[in-house]
């Protein structure tokens, strides 16, 4: 494979990448993107959830407001 080749390959995997998953459209399909970015960047940088109570709440409240409690049936504990 030519350097050109490869570097067009490289390109195409890049292009694909910006490309939403699953994952990421079931998040953006909740309405609450922002807030669960903010928590996994949470528990991504201080590795204890008990450190991201905040972030967590903020999540919860915003998951409650777009109701998708009923839509996945979840339940408080």
């Amino acid at each position: 494979m030519s350097n050109e080749e490869k570097r067009q390959e490289a390109a195409s995997q890049v292009d694909d990448d910006d490309e939403p998953d699953d994952w990421d459209k079931r998040i953006f399909s909740t309405g609450c993107s922002v807030e669960n970015a903010k928590m996994t960047d949470c528990y991504y940088d201080k590795k204890d959830w008990r450190a991201c109570k905040n972030e967590m709440e903020a999540f919860r409240e915003c998951w409650k407001r777009h109701g998708n409690e009923q839509r996945t049936s979840s339940k408080d504990t």
